[in-house]
């Protein structure tokens, strides 16, 4: 006769529908594996109750490239068409889905920006699309960064 200790009491401490993530980062930048990720995430999000922190990074711009404000003010209108974006498809399910997101801006390098994020935020889970650059292949694409940084579950959605 085997006995089986504490086993039961386990089983009693789970509570269905409490231990997933409660606050979701997901990385937008307008390429269409952010905008999957993005759906992907407002999806889990949705299903697990958890708030979705949408987030864009806009590009530090370096001493060369602030010339001008073209490039300023060129990500700061990918900000406001994603927000467009975004709230253009949560009036779409409003009503179908019942799901909490907030929008947020960081500056920097999308690597960096997105720790930032998700330090500053929180974050339970970070999702991101793959890239979509072919250089990646050599240097490393910002989810398998974020996936080596070893800090949170890190989702890839192709």
């Amino acid at each position: 006769m085997r006995e089986q200790h504490g086993h039961e009491q386990h089983a009693q401490g789970f509570e269905r529908g409490t231990d997933g993530p409660k606050i979701i980062v997901v990385g937008v930048d307008g390429s269409d594996s952010s905008l999957r990720a993005a759906a992907y995430a407002g999806g889990l999000a949705r299903r697990q109750r958890a708030l979705l922190a949408v987030v864009y990074v806009q590009p530090v711009l370096t001493a060369g490239a602030a010339l001008g404000a073209p490039v300023a003010e060129t990500t700061d209108e990918i900000a406001e068409d994603l927000i467009a974006q975004i709230r253009a498809a949560a009036e779409r399910v409003k009503g179908i889905f019942d799901m909490r997101w907030e929008f947020h801006t960081f500056r920097g390098d999308p690597y960096n920006g997105l720790v930032k994020a998700a330090d500053e935020l929180k974050a339970d889970a970070v999702v991101v699309g793959a890239s979509e650059q072919a250089g990646h292949r050599i240097i490393g694409s910002v989810a398998i960064r974020l996936v080596k940084a070893g800090r949170w579950p890190v989702t890839v959605v192709p």
